[in-house]
């Protein structure tokens, strides 16, 4: 008797302690070394601590469920020379491009546009393909600022279009997220996530349908056999054209 009762207790305990996890990621940033922003996500779901270098130049470093930012500290401090690394090579090509101006042009939505700078009373605008960001003042480079807000544009699409062709292609899925990967448009986990790269917004509605597609295809085949290619097939007939498009514009040559 005594020893159900420890038995019911511990399992009390844990749900517990699982009851004050975070389910959400919450994050934090500081100015660290060199004078790199770092911002500190922790991730429910991460199993690891995570350091990346972002399309800025600051840094990203992930904080797994049971870690704590003391830790994610020391790691960072380990890590110091490879991100010292990642760094300089991160200022060799933002020094050898070109900044982004007025008359810059860039590929959204499967189409060039053209960055437009303007005067305004509160500051500038930049104006692009029907899209407005307002700024208090003008800057000598505005690639941040568009990329920032294009990636905002597919953190906020690509998850409910996904939603909806899961709906029109009976397939279940429990997460999409939206991240930025070097080396893929998207993946899906064995536990049902979605994740998809955020310069899909770059791309043509039919190629990120398709890429979508190809990603909910695996909740049903999670392999490229010649039955989940099928699939593919029936769900996107054309996905041979979308698949060439993404060939062409690989993901080192966008912005």
């Amino acid at each position: 008797m005594f020893q159900l009762h420890l038995n019911f207790l511990g399992k009390q305990i844990k749900r517990f302690k699982a009851a004050r996890l975070p389910r959400t990621e919450t994050s934090s940033s500081l100015i660290w070394k060199h004078g790199i922003t770092v911002h500190l996500v922790r991730r429910p779901r991460a199993r690891r601590y995570l350091l990346r270098l972002q399309p800025d130049g600051s840094a990203r470093l992930v904080i797994p469920r049971r870690g704590s930012q003391a830790e994610a500290l020391r790691f960072l401090e380990r890590s110091e020379t490879w991100l010292q690394k990642q760094r300089l090579r991160w200022q060799s090509r933002s020094q050898s491009r070109l900044p982004w101006t007025d008359g810059t042009r860039f590929l959204f939505r499967g189409e060039e546009v053209v960055l437009r700078v303007e005067s305004a009373a509160e500051g500038v605008r930049l104006h692009f393909a029907g899209e407005i960001i307002p700024l208090p003042g003008a800057l000598p480079d505005y690639q941040v600022t568009v990329l920032a807000h294009l990636r905002r544009l597919a953190e906020r699409e690509l998850p409910e279009r996904t939603w909806e062709l899961a709906r029109q292609h009976g397939t279940t899925n429990k997460r999409v997220t939206v991240r930025a990967q070097k080396s893929r448009w998207g993946s899906c986990s064995a536990r049902g996530t979605i994740s998809l790269n955020w310069r899909l917004i770059h791309a043509p509605a039919p190629v990120v349908d398709y890429l979508i597609i190809h990603e909910l295809m695996h909740r049903r085949e999670m392999n490229h056999s010649d039955r989940y290619w099928k699939l593919v097939a029936e769900a996107c007939p054309n996905y041979t054209a979308a698949e060439k498009w993404l060939k062409r514009f690989r993901l080192e040559t966008l912005a």
